[in-house]
């Protein structure tokens, strides 16, 4: 659980929708009580009598509506020229004359105004309403909820760097795995609570990180079975460049959203969003093309070159890009998965540099790893000019997709190396000191927990693939010799319980 401090505006408008908000404890009402009774107190005791004493009800409560506009949120001020606010003009000079003998003319009153300010965000810029039912969560919610459930682990790993900046070492590398929630509507592939597995370094800017990354991204997806995944790549700086080029600059977080879509909604849904979001025809159009670069990398970095290369934003993109590339040349990974994808935009706010995007192609599941370049997370929390690139993997979605492929092993070998089995009550207690001395010399082993007969044991160590058993009767116990059977063989041995270790242990 974080405060909601810590996690509101890193993930973008939408990341911040999907938050799981938890409720203040206790009575979490009480500050919206306490503020709907100071204000109707400051309308009972100052503005309703200030208003009722004017000769010209209407040009004083004109000056108060101008007084607040200039207090309220620049993207508001619209509204005070709105028929709404006609109406409220309207109805509080019809209730002036009838405010000092009838009180229910005095709460109508009471009610336009509150209902008012909380459609426009005014008035100490909290929430004034518990008069009806409409109460709206982003303005009420900073008074009913002070924390909530993680959306990722990069930004607490920010925060705790900031907390710990003198007790770690720089260049700091962790990975972490840890769930994390999403107040998302579950699907297929879509989950409120998951487990994420996330590797970052914080501390240095240098772009071998982002090739080491995509070395990790490598080896982990090739141990799992997968063959057919592609690494996208991109650069924050190329989307700014893009931006600037089209005549979108200033615009560039709605570019980002709605481009993160394109494989979702498609390029025309795309392209309504960004006239949508305030981006004009003609910077849409100019981006269609953009949007549609194929190739192989260098292909499209020289595409990128003669498009954005003039940008200062662009010119960075290209250079981080080529030099990471040539990073992954130098580890040996021409052949890498990696994918150039100037469609790439990843939804969260705080990317800066290069963003990765990781898809298994042959499944129905959409991305299920990302990650990138943040050079300024720490900043918000106190320590400015801490780079930092990360990677997360979602494991749930993993999960799906070697299930939807079938890469599980059917039979999946057990842990333990030996399986004690024994004929009563005496030769499983003298089994514990067997046990006991196999597993203090590293061997995996484990005792069948009930008395039960051979073949039930035997039975069990095969079920379980368990690939030795080690047998104990009242022979065994006088001699000191245990019968090691290797089950795949059939083939058995009398040994000393040291003897068993070192065959075991491959000496």
């Amino acid at each position: 659980m974080e405060n909601l401090s810590t996690l509101t505006g890193k993930y973008g408008d939408e990341g911040d929708q999907l938050l799981f908000k938890v409720l203040n404890s206790g009575d979490y009402l009480v500050e919206l009580v306490k503020i709907r009774h100071e204000f109707g107190k400051f309308l009972r005791e100052q503005f309703i009598p200030e208003l009722q004493q004017q000769k010209d009800p209407d040009n004083y409560f004109n000056s108060v509506i101008e007084s607040l506009a200039k207090k309220t949120n620049p993207s508001n001020q619209e509204i005070f020229n709105s028929h709404y606010l006609q109406k409220l003009q309207k109805k509080i000079t019809s209730l002036i004359g009838e405010l000092n003998s009838k009180k229910e003319e005095f709460d109508k009153l009471e009610k336009y105004f509150l209902k008012f300010f909380q459609n426009n965000d005014i008035v100490t810029n909290q929430i004034l309403s518990l008069v009806d039912e409409e109460l709206e969560s982003k303005k009420t919610l900073p008074l009913l909820a002070e924390k909530g459930l993680k959306y990722d682990l990069t930004v607490p790993f920010a925060r705790y760097v900031v907390m710990n900046q003198h007790d770690i070492t720089f260049p700091f590398k962790r990975f972490q795995i840890q769930p994390v929630w999403r107040a998302d509507r579950p699907q297929k592939g879509r989950y409120r609570e998951f487990y994420q597995c996330d590797a970052d370094v914080v501390g240095t800017d240098s772009l071998v990180c982002e090739a080491e990354i995509i070395l990790m991204i490598n080896e982990v997806f090739d141990q799992l079975g997968f063959d057919d995944y592609t690494i996208k790549i991109n650069h924050r700086g190329i989307l700014s460049g893009i931006a600037e080029v089209i005549g979108a600059q200033g615009k560039e977080s709605d570019l980002f959203v709605a481009i993160d879509k394109l494989d979702k909604i498609g390029l025309e849904k795309v392209c309504d969003e960004l006239i949508d979001r305030g981006i004009s025809q003609e910077a849409v159009e100019k981006l269609k093309p953009i949007l549609k670069l194929s190739g192989n990398i260098q292909q499209v970095l020289d595409s990128l070159t003669n498009l954005i290369g003039k940008t200062a934003a662009g010119q960075k993109g290209i250079s981080d890009l080529t030099e990471m590339f040539d990073n992954l040349k130098s580890f040996g990974l021409e052949n890498s998965n990696a994918a150039l994808d100037v469609t790439l935009a990843r939804g969260l706010s705080y990317y800066t540099g290069a963003i990765f995007e990781v898809k298994i192609n042959n499944v129905s599941i959409g991305s299920v790893s990302g990650g990138g370049r943040y050079d300024d997370l720490t900043g918000v929390f106190g320590l400015s000019g801490t780079s930092g690139v990360g990677f997360s993997f979602g494991i749930d979605r993993l999960y799906d997709c070697l299930e939807e492929l079938n890469l599980f092993k059917e039979n999946t070998q057990t842990f333990s190396q030996a399986l004690i089995v024994h004929f009563d009550e005496d030769s499983m207690k003298y089994g514990l000191t067997i046990l006991s001395k196999l597993r203090s010399n590293g061997i995996k082993s484990e005792i069948y927990p009930d008395q039960a007969k051979l073949k039930k044991q035997f039975g069990y160590a095969d079920k379980k693939n368990i690939p030795y058993t080690i047998t104990i009767g009242s022979e065994e116990m006088k001699s000191g010799k245990l019968a090691l059977k290797d089950l795949h063989s059939g083939e058995q041995e009398s040994l000393s319980v040291d003897e068993i270790i070192n065959k075991l242990k491959g000496k």
